[in-house]
């Protein structure tokens, strides 16, 4: 009995090699799109923790990019952070998300207006950076962990999500303010049992908030009302105390649907309905309200409608943003450190479908300063999907009057439906790799920030949409 065993088992190892040797080709495929086995796990080293939202089952996911000992790119097996409550597809939505210090915060939306279950995740990376001053060992023996949350019907059905001065503020549109969590306050003590922080509350701003915060102390958190006595309104609020604040005043701008806000050097910007607007911070709160100098910055016009922009994001003394449709579709920068700044306008060529969205900045380990920006369409219209890549600062001279338009490469697809169903794209920490999402296929696409090419696509299924790297290139111990 038993030599009939082993002659059944070398019966079937020799039809496993037969169909290695017939299926080499398309093996090697699989295998480089495939996630990682255990044993797989101890070969190689880890590049950087993956964490992204999958739309369509409303969960937060995560694996670890590493490399085999041969240097292929390898996606350990993708699962869901532990302790992440089970959302209802159909009644909630996970909206953004932003990483400070290690921590990763996820704001949750509802549809009941916040009356269903609303709220905010906090959760440690699990990944560890030693700094030893003149390098750092980037560790991932840990899993990832939730430290605190709030999921009820007194959140204010978040929506949109800032860090500034390494904390975290969450917009909670139906209470007319945004809440306050500090990285530094969670911790574990000296026993190691885990210190949780006293996220405070900040009134200020409304209906669908967009905020900035200045030098850590003031908050300009701004109204989207288009008409009524909210049109255009800015709440100016301290940030720096521990109990509930209030607005100190408000202005308003000339115009309403306020849709972005940023501060840099000083200034305040605005994206409301014509335009951008900026204010100079008013860190003293000694200013009244009609003393507040609101200056403007048009930006042309569409036919007969002006041109806007829904969304900021910073570079130095740069800030950043796209406007325009079609053949006027453009990316824009502006110097803060300017007393009046004017438009930097790079012209990217955007068909008819399409539509540009809010540029993702990096300078990478080799110090050239890039700015992306998909190309997405609605889901009903078949197209393809383009990522434009910027050259900020091509002479490397710290002005970016030179920026220009590097290339244009074809991506996976998206699956937009209004605010949900966009591309997105992250960076490891190190700033050699990129990492897109692509949520009309299911699938992650590994960037190299050095030669601007793909260097691997993973099959992770659902709809991945937001999406964050933590860490950079493991150092052993």
């Amino acid at each position: 009995m038993q030599n009939h065993r082993w002659r059944v088992c070398v019966k079937l190892l020799g039809i496993c090699g037969a169909f290695v040797v017939l299926s080499g080709s398309a093996l090697m495929i699989a295998l480089l799109a495939s996630q990682a086995t255990a044993s797989e796990r101890n070969s190689g080293y880890t590049i950087t923790r993956l964490f992204f939202q999958d739309h369509a089952a409303r969960a937060l996911r995560w694996a670890d990019l590493r490399t085999d000992d041969n240097g292929r790119l390898r996606l350990d097996r993708v699962v869901d952070v532990p302790g992440f409550k089970k959302l209802n597809v159909d009644r909630q939505k996970l909206v953004q998300m932003a990483e400070s210090q290690g921590l990763i915060l996820v704001g949750v939306r509802d549809e009941d207006d916040g009356q269903y279950e609303s709220g905010w995740v906090l959760l440690h990376s699990g990944v560890r950076h030693e700094d030893h001053g003149d390098h750092g060992h980037w560790i991932y023996k840990a899993r990832p962990e939730v430290l605190d949350f709030r999921l009820d019907k007194q959140q204010g059905n978040p929506a949109h999500l800032y860090v500034y001065g390494g904390s975290f503020y969450l917009a909670n549109d139906k209470l007319n303010g945004y809440t306050r969590l500090d990285p530094a306050q969670y911790g574990k003590d000296k026993r190691g049992q885990k210190t949780l922080g006293k996220p405070t509350f900040i009134k200020g701003g409304g209906n669908h908030i967009t905020l900035a915060v200045a030098n850590n102390q003031v908050g300009y958190s701004c109204w989207i009302d288009g008409g009524g006595p909210n049109k255009g309104r800015v709440d100016v609020t301290p940030v720096g105390s521990s109990e509930v604040s209030e607005p100190a005043y408000s202005f308003h701008l000339p115009t309403g649907g306020i849709h972005g806000a940023i501060e840099n050097c000083g200034k305040v910007f605005f994206a409301p309905a014509d335009g951008i607007c900026w204010v100079r911070a008013d860190l003293a709160l000694k200013l009244k309200p009609d003393e507040v100098k609101i200056h403007h910055i048009p930006l042309g016009t569409h036919g007969d409608k002006p041109l806007r922009t829904g969304a900021f994001v910073n570079h130095g003394q740069y800030v950043l943003f796209v406007s325009g449709r079609q053949s006027s579709s453009r990316l824009v920068l502006l110097d803060a450190r300017q007393d009046q700044p004017e438009p930097i306008v790079i012209p990217i060529e955007c068909s008819e479908n399409h539509r540009l969205t809010t540029p993702a900045v990096v300078t990478t380990a080799r110090g050239r300063a890039l700015a992306f920006v998909f190309h997405d369409h609605d889901r009903s219209v078949q197209t393809d999907d383009h990522l434009t890549i910027v050259e900020l600062d091509p002479n490397r001279d710290e002005a970016c009057s030179d920026a220009q338009v590097l290339r244009t490469i074809k991506v996976g697809k998206s699956q937009v439906d209004g605010h949900f169903g966009h591309h997105d794209i992250a960076f490891d920490a190190d700033r050699r790799w990129g990492f897109l999402t692509n949520p009309g296929d299911g699938t992650l696409t590994v960037l190299s920030l050095e030669d601007l090419t793909v260097k691997a696509e993973f099959k992770v299924g659902g709809m991945p949409t937001h999406i964050i790297a933590s860490g950079g290139t493991e150092t052993e111990d």
